[in-house]
């Protein structure tokens, strides 16, 4: 066989495809032999070109776990001692690799059986070579060794971290250094034991260093991977970070501001700071890093990009993340830079800083709610500001952040209605359809908690409203609907003179099938359930019918949000009808238990380690405050669509009970089945509807 299959390898190497497919089918049918094996070694050994060692490893690989059972003792011991006389004596660094890739899976099954007892002590050899191609091997192969047999290095587990420590500062190699980067990534990765993770902090400047000159030297990849042991390192319940923390963020805020890295490199380091901010807020806290780290992600927000790249690395939209996650953290440290850095900028010659200023402070909103209430009128100033001003993208998101702060600073904001009106009903007819689509959000947050104050704006909105409802594209349609929605929630019967013409344009929407026109249809059907309680029962009963057969067709058209936003009107319209719903109750009940029992798709991994058990046993290295911050999520996976769906369904449930009262007995086991499941469900939304249900149920 080993005559015929050198020839074979050699001419799978050709050029030629058919000469190449006639020598892949006869290797296919040869490797069926476990003869194969020996053969393949042979080659690897022996073979003039390195081409054809090197195929003859990768296919080694490839047939050796099915044949080596079947190997008798004498030919395996063979095999594996050609592959450590490859990995020590082969000048080809692609053969080394590929040998090394064999033994790796040979070592899957001899290793835990007791086959090999040689391999580790020659790894350890080899790794402290005077040769470079050894030390670099070895480390490929401890990496990859981590992967099939982790549990067997345990013992040497300590010597291992030495090894590892003393190649990351090799001084004669890049490769070794590199090589002893991507294993280490391996260990943290595999090493779950917190007393063995620990001893890891140490390696962090080496870590740092290797990076460093990776990047000098056009690496990125590689040292993208230190961004990923780090980020390991913020995962792991151990404290691992401590003092290094200084210098994990000051390595990170110089990638993410060098323009000239690859866009992945830069949002790496971004996803760092944005972990740290999450999940070791305090360690930033102590180490006095958040002004710094706000030095350099506020600007960020101004970087210029190029919008058909991928948005989700772009720095601006990554840096703003950052931001937001440190004013829902640490508020009290992130609004005075923040709004120093809005006042500033907003006085910019530069657009982009100036769209930065605004953009900022709806980005901080949500964290810094309360703080930023004591300054709305300043922070007010520098919005209208921006809403004024004759750049397209700053006018976009002063717009924006007019509709965070109408969503988070309430009811503080709604007293400044008369300045803030005005200036989002001359932002709606900007020329421009980006800003006419957030100022509708604006809008739509605003007018929600306005109350009676909206009545004497009422004849400008809804002329504004009406004229776009019928004159802008799909999607400026459906943030004018949800801006309608919120004026009639808020004038409440002052909105009736309207409804009429909201209701009849509403018709047109709700028939809508194509599937690019159904979110449309979605908010025209909530629409017609808001309007529905402003007007009352009394003017809408008679007119219903055909709304409600629309809402109960559109059912079907496979949309999440529109079956989730049916659910809402369903439960306005029984809120109206109340008895008179009952006719309704065997068409929209199933409909309800169908959307409560969808499979939600959701899989949730949280580290839940016990933190008091974090600051003991490592000997006193837990004096930060890593201990005490956030656990990690390590995996989350949810259908977030299906999720609002079940949260309206199971809301929609428990007011059906309510205003149906006896006509609802047919429905209530199975409900209340529902319920109680739903009342442990893993998301609070659809569980604080659950409970609620439950009340008005069993009432």
């Amino acid at each position: 066989m080993a005559q015929s299959l050198e020839l074979l390898l050699i001419q799978f190497l050709m050029p030629d495809n058919d000469a190449r497919r006639q020598a892949e089918d006869q290797i296919k049918r040869l490797s069926k032999d476990p003869q194969v094996v020996p053969a393949l070694v042979h080659h690897l050994r022996t073979a003039k070109t390195p081409n054809v060692r090197q195929l003859s490893a990768v296919l080694l690989r490839k047939k050796i776990t099915g044949h080596w059972p079947k190997l008798p003792a004498h030919l395996r011991s063979l095999v594996k001692q050609s592959l450590i006389d490859s990995i020590t004596m082969e000048h080809s660094p692609p053969v080394r690799r590929a040998s090394a890739n064999v033994v790796s899976i040979i070592a899957k099954y001899a290793v835990p059986s007791g086959e090999w007892p040689e391999l580790f002590p020659f790894l350890f050899q080899c790794s402290q070579s005077a040769q470079e191609d050894h030390r670099e091997v070895a480390l490929i192969l401890f990496s990859s060794l981590t992967e099939t047999v982790g549990n067997s290095f345990r013992p040497y587990f300590a010597d291992l971290q030495s090894l590892l420590l003393k190649c990351l500062q090799d001084e004669s190699s890049n490769r070794v250094r590199v090589a002893a980067l991507k294993a280490v990534g391996s260990f943290l990765e595999f090493t779950h034991d917190e007393a063995e993770v620990v001893n890891f902090r140490e390696f962090i400047p080496s870590i740092l260093n290797v990076s460093r000159q990776c990047l000098a030297s056009g690496e990125e990849d590689v040292a993208v991977l230190a961004f990923e042991i780090f980020d390991e390192m913020i995962e792991s319940p151990a404290p691992l970070l401590g003092e290094s923390v200084k210098a994990i963020v000051q390595f990170s805020l110089e990638v993410c501001s060098s323009t000239n890295l690859e866009p992945n490199t830069r949002h790496q380091a971004i996803q760092i700071i944005s972990w740290l901010a999450k999940y070791k807020s305090n360690s930033l806290r102590k180490h006095k890093l958040i002004i710094p780290i706000l030095q350099v992600m506020c600007p960020l927000l101004a970087e210029s990009t190029d919008r058909d790249e991928d948005d989700d690395l772009a720095p601006d939209r990554a840096a703003a993340e950052v931001i937001d996650t440190m004013a829902l953290s640490l508020s009290k440290y992130v609004f005075p830079p923040a709004l120093e850095f809005a006042s500033l900028s907003s006085q910019s010659v530069n657009p982009k800083f100036r769209e930065a200023s605004v953009t900022v402070l709806g980005v901080i909103s949500e964290g810094c709610l309360d703080l930023m209430k004591d300054k709305l009128e300043p922070i007010l100033h520098i919005v209208s500001g921006g809403l004024r001003d004759q750049e397209q993208m700053v006018r976009g998101a002063a717009a924006f952040a007019l509709g965070q702060f109408a969503e988070y600073l309430q009811p503080e904001i709604v007293a400044h209605y008369n300045s803030v009106l005005p200036c989002i009903l001359n932002a709606i007819k900007d020329a421009s359809g980006e800003v006419k689509e957030k100022s509708y959000y604006a809008l739509a947050a605003f007018c929600e908690n306005m109350g009676e104050e909206i009545l004497p704006f009422l004849d400008d909105l809804m002329g504004i409203l009406l004229s776009a409802l019928q004159n802008s594209p799909r999607n400026l349609q459906e943030t004018c609907m949800s801006a309608i929605g919120s004026v009639a929630s808020a004038a409440e019967q002052g909105f009736i003179p309207y409804a009429e013409r909201v209701l009849e344009l509403m018709k047109m929407f709700m028939v809508l099938t194509n599937d690019e026109d159904l979110r449309s249809r979605a908010r025209a059907t909530e629409l017609v359930g808001i309007v529905a309680m402003s007007a009352g029962r009394m003017r809408m009963e008679p007119i219903l019918p055909p709304f409600i057969e629309a809402a109960i067709s559109g059912y079907g058209l496979e949309f999440s949000e529109l079956r989730e936003y049916t659910h809402g009107f369903f439960s306005n319209v029984a809120e109206i009808l109340e008895e008179g719903f009952t006719q309704y109750l065997p068409h929209v009940v199933p409909l309800a238990f169908s959307s409560c029992n969808l499979d939600d798709g959701s899989a949730v991994d949280i580290d839940d380690s016990d933190e008091d058990d974090n600051t003991t046993g490592f000997g006193g290295v837990s004096s930060d405050d890593e201990a005490h911050d956030e656990p990690r999520v390590r995996n989350i996976s949810i259908r977030t669509g299906v999720l609002d769906e079940k949260a309206a369904a199971t809301q929609a449930l428990g007011l059906f009970a309510l205003h149906t009262k006896s006509a609802y007995a047919p429905y209530l086991e199975e409900s209340l089945k529902i319920l109680v499941k739903h009342s442990s469900y893993f998301h609070e939304d659809v569980r604080l509807q659950a409970v609620i249900g439950l009340k008005r149920e069993l009432v």
